[in-house]
């Protein structure tokens, strides 16, 4: 798409319903019959550039409104229909927050692409979030570079929606000449000849998110790819965003659950009524969340301890009706549900990936621990 078109594709994006509508079209005519594939193993990047194309990557950034609801409504459109292309539209969506966010002329003008499903780029944040709360170690190392930048060494596994040409937001820590704990610094790294990038083991589902170990020695990181530095007051602003954003993900999984049972009703409903978690009662669940998550959205970068708290209790919420709805859904068609093409069975492992993928329910309730033990009085 050239330069000419990309005013008249921005215009169409202020239109919530129009938005809405394209996305649900792509995702229920293009996904939905290559969600399978995707899951074992297809990359779907022709579809990912057509969501771009439909105003699915636009809609939470500052420059297209801080519409947090778009993002999640077309999140939760695309998960419906594929849990795998829900996921990718998050690392894109958090992506193109973190290249917004940074106020970084060099990377504010590639965001016109990024947004529009022209270039591609991912988030490899999962070690350096739970490394900041004490999970584990920070895996990239950075030392300041005498002519500017950092020169940055260490592997990170799992980092997912990337491959040769695209890029990624990460963190290192930067370390002194005595080898003493300076800061962290944020960076967009592009995945050119200098990264090498290592296949994964292979996963249970989820395979065609492209995801990869990044292996970097002495890279050299530029001003020009510098997202934050220092990074921890940028982290802080922008976590509960990223977390509420995962939110699109988990609903769009649940209400494909829903989906699936309501399928089945004509021809089982008569033995299915004596099941628990009817699709009903599920609906409910699912419409009080999304509710609760569109009152959060109204406010993203809010940094109090009691909507950070407020926000990975939804996030947690969503993974766990995700993992009731998705069981429900596959009890309810029986084992036509249990056949590897069957998309209750997808869920189930979809589901499962919304429940640990970073934050995890666990990484979730510790970061709870953690804010509620600071506000009691000693």
């Amino acid at each position: 798409m050239n330069s000419v078109a990309a005013p008249t594709l921005i215009s169409a994006w202020a239109d919530d319903a129009r938005v809405l509508d394209e996305v649900r079209q792509v995702a229920r005519e293009q996904l939905a019959p290559a969600a399978s594939r995707i899951d074992q193993g297809h990359y779907p990047l022709d579809i990912m550039s057509r969501l771009g194309e439909a105003g699915a990557f636009a809609g939470h950034l500052d420059k297209h409104g801080t519409r947090f609801d778009l993002a999640l409504g077309s999140m939760h459109e695309i998960s419906r229909r594929c849990g795998s292309t829900g996921f990718m539209t998050w690392c894109h969506d958090v992506c193109g927050l973190y290249m917004e966010q940074s106020g970084n002329p060099a990377l504010l003008a590639r965001l016109d692409d990024h947004v529009a499903g022209r270039t591609f780029g991912g988030t490899a944040l999962s070690n350096p979030m739970k490394a900041m709360t004490g999970i584990e170690a920070m895996a990239l190392k950075a030392l300041p570079d005498p002519n500017g930048g950092y020169r940055v060494s260490g592997t990170l596994p799992w980092v997912s929606h990337i491959q040769r040409g695209h890029y990624c937001g990460l963190i290192a820590a930067v370390d002194q000449a005595d080898g003493s704990r300076s800061h962290e610094v944020m960076f967009l790294l592009d995945l050119d000849e200098r990264v090498r990038l290592g296949k994964c083991p292979e996963f249970s589902g989820m395979e065609g998110t492209s995801t990869w170990s990044i292996h970097l020695d002495d890279y050299h990181v530029t001003p020009e790819q510098i997202i934050a530095d220092p990074v921890r007051p940028f982290i802080q602003r922008i976590r509960g965003a990223f977390v509420l954003l995962q939110a699109g993900m988990a609903t769009g999984v649940v209400q494909g659950a829903i989906d699936s049972i309501h399928e089945v009703e004509p021809s089982l409903g008569h033995v299915n009524q004596y099941l628990h978690n009817r699709p009903d009662e599920l609906q409910a669940e699912l419409d009080e969340l999304q509710s609760r998550v569109l009152s959060l959205a109204r406010t993203p970068y809010e940094t109090d301890k009691a909507f950070l708290i407020d926000v990975m209790d939804a996030r947690a919420q969503g993974a766990e009706l995700a993992l009731k709805a998705s069981q429900s859904a596959l009890l309810h068609q029986g084992a036509r549900g249990y056949l590897m093409s069957a998309a209750p069975q997808r869920r189930i492992r979809e589901a499962h990936f919304v429940a640990i993928v970073t934050p995890a329910i666990k990484h979730l309730r510790w970061e709870m621990a953690k804010l509620m033990k600071e506000e009691m009085p000693s």
